[in-house]
């Protein structure tokens, strides 16, 4: 194994003010986020500038070692395609086979059947199966799918990206499975009941509310009163499922759970109530769905039928582009009526992924497949080689850099077979499947650029020591570190994409400012995670994956915009409760 000659030990106030040095430490951040929200740069190219300022101060301000700092990036790239691009990549391939055969027509019209209204709609997709997807896969895959099912039944792909990712919140502390509370109690040596019930006392409060406020942002406060009850039913029964299974069972099964209640609550309450006025977005006029003629359908897709296309549509005075949905193989007209047999088979596919990606998810086959094909690679010059020290962990700890290639058990092997599966069983020969996924690829290639240079940053900002100089500042807040723990979580999650790893990072830093400032250490581990999920709208892999799944790459700092202010506000309301709870009902913690 190449390691470093030496261990070299992290740097956390380089300047000697520790202000300072986070203001400095955040400049990669400011700069990311800059260039996609302000300047509208393409994303590749401001993930590029992002990573490049992390190396830079690095190197010099935090003295990492140039050596270090190269393979930290190449292992951040490496972690970026392959599992996270590997999601991507496959869960776009099972939604273009859906396309191509012209399925997804058919699924546009059951879901229409059920209800025409696109606020329930948004409900049912992004809120309910998105957190289903979540809770048995996690890592990028239910905003890919939630949003390339949006803008295949109609949805316009700022709308569909933008929905998805504030719909993918309440679940993401429980998500894959529980991985990221797992996590948690793996770092901070806490109960790991314990911390699940804290997780599952303080999400059902927003769980609540993030159907109302899904409602909200994509119609209107008026608009949102009129379907009240949907949004109170499938919050509500989330919310509670989500807080019994949590502190009654523990945290693995607390999504699946949840999101099944949620979603036939739903369905249950539409046989006996539908709202009294059908709302569709103002491109749509007073159509009724399943209505539009196909010379209709081309002009509004900006495609011609019989081929992928790629058209420009007008969103807000800017062109966005979006990915034809019109196939050889679709039928002139969907039939205005569809038996059961036939919704099957067009759900087929979704339906084969979802039970896929649960079984990959289950530990024990999870652990069969990676018995029979996990390779783990220690990266070279840098595993082993950077020291973390106190405050950021109890004692002084070399970081593992461990490149897993899970080729068979990784989620994204789940999505290629579901896809290959659904692709025979419609009737697609295996070398018509080789040409989509061909396609496919071609299409993201530029978004797993992104992603790479994405983690690359991330990575770099972590062995670097960058982060835990961010995260040292939030815990220096006195008597507010109960509203800024949650925030810190936040931070972790923009910065890494994922709440699994912002626990890692700073699961202990939470534990120890905690018992320094006389707050229970499992509040703060658990508002870690509970914070986190709030971040993962905005960190820059959902934002990508989002872009991709709705065709907007090179529009990503359009995605941003849509989300920034929702993900803030609702990640400081969560330091409110934190605070509330730390204060005022510590009966509260368990």
């Amino acid at each position: 194994m190449l390691t470093a000659f030496l261990v070299w030990p992290q740097i956390y106030i380089p300047l000697g003010s520790l202000a300072l040095s986070a203001l400095v430490a955040a400049v990669p951040v400011v700069v990311l986020l800059g260039l996609l929200g302000l300047f509208h740069v393409r994303a590749h190219w401001a993930a590029i500038a992002g990573l490049g300022a992390a190396v830079l101060i690095a190197v010099t301000v935090y003295q990492m070692p140039v050596t270090l700092a190269i393979a930290a990036v190449g292992s951040g790239a490496a972690y970026g395609l392959f599992p996270i691009g590997w999601i991507v990549l496959c869960a776009i391939f099972v939604y273009d086979i859906t396309v191509r055969t012209g399925k997804f027509e058919i699924i546009r019209h059951t879901v229409a059947s059920l209800a025409s209204d696109r606020r329930i709609q948004a409900l049912l997709i992004a809120f309910c199966f998105g957190a289903f997807i979540e809770g048995a896969a996690g890592f990028g895959t239910p905003v890919a799918i939630s949003a390339a099912m949006l803008i295949g039944l109609g949805f316009r792909p700022l709308e569909a990206a933008g929905l998805s990712l504030i719909g993918n919140t309440a679940p993401v502390a429980f998500g894959a499975l529980g991985t990221p509370i797992i996590a948690l109690a793996a770092v901070t040596n806490l109960p790991l009941n314990s911390l699940s019930a804290m997780v599952g006392r303080e999400l059902p409060v927003f769980s609540l509310i993030i159907p109302f406020w899904l409602v909200w942002v994509m119609a209107g406060w008026r608009a949102m009163k009129e379907i009240w009850p949907a949004c109170l039913v499938c919050g509500l029964s989330f919310g509670i499922f989500q807080f019994l299974v949590s502190n009654f069972y523990g945290p693995t099964l607390v999504d699946i759970v949840a999101s099944v209640v949620s979603i036939g609550s739903l369905v249950i309450l539409l046989r006996f109530w539908q709202p009294r006025t059908v709302w569709r977005f103002a491109h749509e006029g007073n159509r009724e769905e399943g209505t539009e003629p196909r010379e209709q359908l081309r002009r509004n897709r900006g495609g011609t039928p019989g081929r992928f296309a790629s058209g420009a549509i007008e969103i807000a005075g800017k062109k966005q582009v979006l990915v034809n949905e019109v196939s050889d193989s679709s039928p002139s007209a969907v039939p205005s009526s569809i038996s059961t047999r036939e919704a099957f088979i067009a759900w087929m596919p979704w339906l084969i992924l979802s039970v896929l990606v649960f079984i990959w998810g289950i530990p024990q086959f999870k652990a069969f497949l990676n018995g029979i094909s996990v390779v783990n690679i220690p990266v070279p010059y840098l595993d082993k080689a950077v020291l973390r020290g106190p405050p950021v962990v109890p004692s002084p700890r070399a970081e593992d850099a461990i490149f897993t290639v899970n080729w068979l058990s990784a989620t994204g092997t789940s999505l290629l077979l579901s896809g290959f599966l659904s692709g025979l069983l419609l009737g697609l020969r295996p070398l018509e499947l080789l040409r989509i996924f061909l396609g496919t690829l071609r299409r993201v290639r530029l978004s797993l650029l992104t992603i790479a240079a994405m983690m690359a940053l991330g990575f770099a900002t972590r062995y670097g020591g960058l982060d835990a100089t961010m995260g040292l500042a939030f815990a220096a807040t006195g008597p507010l570190f109960p509203f800024f723990s949650p925030m810190l979580g936040w931070l972790g999650v923009a910065l890494t994409g994922s709440d699994t790893s912002s626990n890692v990072l700073f699961g202990n830093l939470q534990q120890v400012s905690a018992q320094q400032l006389g707050i229970s250490p499992v509040l703060a581990a658990a508002s870690n995670s509970a914070g986190g999920v709030m971040g993962k709208m905005i960190d820059a892999q959902s934002i990508v994956v989002a872009g991709v799944a709705t065709g907007q790459q090179g529009n990503e700092g359009e995605i941003l915009r849509y989300v920034f202010f929702h993900s803030l506000v609702l990640a400081a309301l969560m330091g409110v409760l934190v605070l509330a709870i730390a204060r005022l009902m510590p009966g509260l913690v368990p």
